[in-house]
């Protein structure tokens, strides 16, 4: 499995026969290379989007087109990518339900954030915020997408048992490192933690010291743009 942080909540995933691009934020991503946009994206068999928001979803449908691969996520967002994006092939689901890729499964589940884009006479709500379970070659992955510490937590932990955390970690947006780390001390039993949404805009922290501290004996691993975390 390979793990690639593109920047900001994106990730490149790696896993069993597939490449999932997860909240692809390209264009307009200050910490990611332009020069490194195709080698991102190369060979990308589908795409899931946690929100709505901009720094989430603007590359998405450049990105499915180019590509011609499906993307997922919840459903009135699916539904807004479609028919005002023209994203061809959107399939929503929601909390709870399983996309089956085969040897690798994502399940939706919750979060709590926030999920719009700016209209013409002010923001469109594009349904609920979302994380993911992203379960294959003898993991599981807690993505959290964009959200705050939330007992549900708890359940995620019960049902699915990850061992591996990518934490929205920046703050200001999302829950900052000590909340993270609180998070998954409390909830998980992850393994390897790696945080995410934070280092790209100056309202967000800059360092993962606080959450390594945080969790002794957890492999906390601050990930490099473009350079593949192997597990």
């Amino acid at each position: 499995m390979k793990i690639i942080w593109l920047g900001h909540g994106s990730f490149r995933l790696e896993i069993e026969d597939k490449v999932l691009l997860i909240d692809p934020f390209l264009t307009g991503n200050p910490v990611f290379p332009d020069d490194k946009r195709d080698a991102a994206i190369k060979g990308a068999t589908h795409i899931f989007c946690t929100h709505g928001h901009g720094d989430h979803v603007a590359d998405v449908p450049a990105i499915a087109e180019e590509l011609d691969i499906p993307v997922f996520g919840m459903v009135e967002l699916m539904g807004w990518l479609s028919g005002k994006k023209g994203v061809k092939n959107a399939t929503g689901f929601n909390k709870g339900g399983t996309i089956d890729l085969g040897n690798a499964q994502v399940t939706m589940v919750n979060a709590t954030h926030s999920s719009s884009t700016e209209g013409p006479d002010g923001p469109i709500y594009l349904g609920s915020e979302s994380g993911f379970m992203i379960s294959g070659e003898g993991h599981t992955i807690y993505f959290s997408g964009d959200t705050d510490v939330m007992a549900d937590m708890g359940v995620f932990n019960a049902l699915h048992e990850p061992d591996i955390g990518i934490l929205c970690a920046g703050g200001h947006y999302t829950m900052d490192m000590k909340r993270a780390a609180y998070a998954a001390k409390t909830f998980f039993d992850f393994k390897t933690v790696i945080p995410m949404h934070y280092k790209t805009f100056p309202a967000l922290e800059q360092s993962a010291e606080k959450l390594a501290a945080a969790l002794p004996g957890v492999a906390v691993i601050e990930p490099e743009v473009m350079t593949a975390i192997e597990i």
